[in-house]
């Protein structure tokens, strides 16, 4: 029987801030098998860690008055955005800022934890996870994300190349390295495939499709690459899907868990795995049937979410709660051997 994986997302962000140390480590302690970290890059060309290239609602740079100069707007992936971008600072302009609560009405407990941690670059996460393989016997895998790889593209910096050169350079460009590459966009991802032996994800969200398939005039949308020729196209160049756990196990009209979608058997008929994300354990990220009152901060019935989808079929999913999920999955394979 298989054991599905267990990707810390962003580290443990329902317990420490977000893409920063502490919560890394705590992914490790609590016995995830992945951890993390997505990737921009500063103007001079470092891969660093943060949930997106726009940096106001996870680091101090707002408060920061030397760098008000470096407000903008933005378009990335056709979007409109206003604040601070990490390709307009260097490297140790960057590390001068202190990371903060990115949804501090969700997680109030991770508010006082403001201003304590640097932002990392992609190689302190990479020390991170050797480190933490050190300390026990599953090695540590490093499940990156590559973010808005076009945008980059268009101001002059490839995520790529710098992915690569970091691999190479750290030697885990290797079969043997616990590395996993994924992205929303399948070019990069076509691209980077004859480049390293890198497990490699095909992320999908409920609506749209790929930012680059928009900018080439691509019409297909992530629905048509749930289809059954679309998940063909995707199996040439990478090793699974990762949707949005509802494209898996879809909600009635009252919010509640409803039956499976069939994706994760078309996928597995494909040759891909299938790793969902996220799951949560905040009332207002879970179906109404497993909620606990109505404070959408409070903490519901995250377990018996996970049962369902490892009942499905997953291969991984990723986790804001390291914990529950390694908990659940615990649970669920001791029901399975019985």
């Amino acid at each position: 029987m298989s054991e599905p994986i267990i990707i810390a997302h962003r580290g443990v962000p329902g317990h420490r801030l977000e893409h920063t140390r502490p919560s890394y480590e705590l992914a490790i302690e609590l016995g995830a098998d992945y951890i993390e970290p997505d990737i921009v890059a500063t103007s001079d060309g470092v891969l660093i860690v943060r949930h997106e290239n726009e940096i106001s609602g996870t680091t101090d740079v707002a408060d920061r008055p030397e760098f008000a100069d470096r407000h903008a707007a933005k378009v990335v992936d056709g979007v409109e955005h206003t604040g601070w971008f990490t390709e307009d600072f260097t490297l140790d302009e960057i590390k001068t800022l202190r990371t903060k609560e990115r949804i501090p009405d969700l997680r109030p407990g991770n508010v006082s934890l403001n201003g304590a941690e640097p932002v990392l670059t992609f190689d302190e996460v990479l020390d991170i996870a050797a480190l933490g393989t050190a300390t026990r016997d599953n090695p540590v895998g490093v499940y990156v994300e590559t973010k808005h790889p076009s945008y980059f593209e268009s101001v002059g910096i490839s995520l790529n190349d710098l992915l690569i050169e970091t691999l190479e350079r750290r030697d885990l460009n290797t079969p043997d390295a616990k590395i996993t590459i994924q992205s929303f966009e399948s070019g990069n991802l076509q691209a980077i495939r004859p480049r390293t032996p890198a497990f490699v994800v095909q992320l999908m969200s409920p609506r749209g499709g790929p930012a680059d398939f928009v900018i080439a005039g691509d019409k297909r949308t992530y629905a048509d690459l749930r289809e059954p020729d679309g998940l063909e196209f995707i199996a040439t160049y990478a090793d699974a899907i990762g949707p949005y756990k509802d494209l898996v196990i879809a909600r009635d009209g009252g919010g509640s868990m409803a039956e499976p979608t069939g994706l994760v058997d078309a996928a597995h008929a494909a040759g891909l795995d299938v790793h969902i994300w996220t799951m949560r354990d905040e009332n207002t990220f879970l179906p109404t049937n497993l909620q606990s009152g109505t404070d959408k901060a409070a903490h519901g019935d995250a377990v018996g979410e996970y049962l369902v989808f490892f009942d499905a079929g997953v291969d991984g999913l990723f986790s804001d709660f390291s914990g529950t999920a390694v908990r659940a999955r615990s649970q669920w394979l001791d029901s399975a051997r019985q």
